[in-house]
């Protein structure tokens, strides 16, 4: 895989939040005991970025409170630049906890409506913010937290767009957080302005209707993004691209403990594999493994796997590439490169 000596800039926006999961089996109120970690979507994308070996940058709001300051800290200690997060004095950080049950499944408990992520608008956003970006990263639940943020969403990927980075969206639908034709509507006309998009395979099927992943990923290359990344969870990933290439892709074996985080660890190397250059088999390869191995411990966080580890790990991995036999192009068809 190419290694590069000065990794190119990979840029999020979104909600980062504090995460308390309890360290006993039951239900929240019964809970006395909790780990303090950390989460939110885009901020694990960051972390992730860095952890893999890429250059990452956040751009958000947070309170000017201790959850804040515990976030500020975090990127810091994992090496994401945070000269565009902004502070907000009296604002508070979102917080979630995470309850769970010995057969393994979780429920979640969220304090985030008018957090100081929720506030973010695009009069935050500048030109200067994208300037030397390779790659833009945002989600629905960016766009889901508030009007405003969503404005500042679509706003970001303007002035990513005119400076010539890579844009990447991953629906992460969350239908608690908005109506689902809202949602829709809005995921739909983010995947036109996107040039990667990596949704899994519910919400596939939610903007597609059909849930047979090869359709579905037709489906989608035909409203405009140049690669479409299924996830597929235990069967790995489907990529395809509007060229026709398809790649499939099986992950590593693992054994799950938990599962957050997973999606956006996917995202962070399959972003850092496109700003390598590298050949797309092995950009899924990479993205599938990572993904694979932070499902193998607690959290959305700390689980996020090293460099190294994902690349130990991808000799167990297999894939099958399809590539029509029209010559390929490697242009970006006026999106920007």
């Amino acid at each position: 895989m190419p290694a590069s000596d000065q990794p190119m800039l990979i840029l999020s926006m979104g909600e980062p939040m504090v995460e308390l999961f309890a360290e006993e089996p039951g239900p929240l109120h019964k809970a006395s005991r909790f780990v303090r970690g950390f989460g939110g979507d885009t901020s694990n994308f960051a972390v992730a970025v860095a952890r893999l070996g890429g250059r990452a940058a956040y751009l958000c709001r947070v309170g000017g409170d201790e959850f804040g300051h515990a976030l500020r800290e975090l990127w810091n200690r994992e090496g994401v630049d945070i000269s565009r997060v902004k502070v907000v004095p009296g604002g508070f950080t979102a917080v979630y906890f995470i309850s769970w049950r010995e057969d393994g499944t979780h429920e979640f408990t969220y304090f985030r409506q008018g957090s100081a992520a929720s506030t973010l608008q695009p009069s935050d956003l500048s030109p200067e913010q994208f300037r030397n970006v390779r790659l833009f990263h945002v989600s629905g639940i960016t766009q889901a937290i508030s009007l405003s943020a969503c404005d500042a969403a679509f706003r970001a990927m303007e002035l990513a767009r005119q400076a010539g980075a890579w844009i990447s969206y991953d629906p992460n639908f969350r239908p608690r957080l908005w109506p689902p034709a809202r949602a829709r509507a809005v995921m739909l006309e983010s995947i036109r302005q996107a040039d990667v998009v990596t949704p899994n395979r519910e919400e596939a099927a939610l903007l597609t209707g059909t849930e047979d992943p090869e359709q579905a990923v037709s489906s989608l290359l035909a409203l405009g993004p140049r690669i479409v990344a299924l996830k597929l969870g235990p069967e790995g990933c489907l990529v395809g691209t509007r060229d026709g290439q398809r790649i499939r892709v099986s992950p590593p074996a693992v054994q799950t403990v938990d599962t957050g985080g997973a999606g956006d660890t996917f995202d962070a190397a399959f972003a850092i594999g496109l700003v390598g250059g590298w050949a797309l088999t092995e950009v899924a390869r990479f993205a599938t493994a990572a993904g694979a191995l932070t499902t193998a411990g607690k959290g959305c966080v700390a689980p996020i796997p090293t460099r190294a580890a994902v690349e130990a790990a991808m000799a167990g991995t297999t894939n099958d590439a399809r590539r029509p036999p029209a010559a390929q192009s490697s242009g970006r068809d006026g999106k920007g490169e």
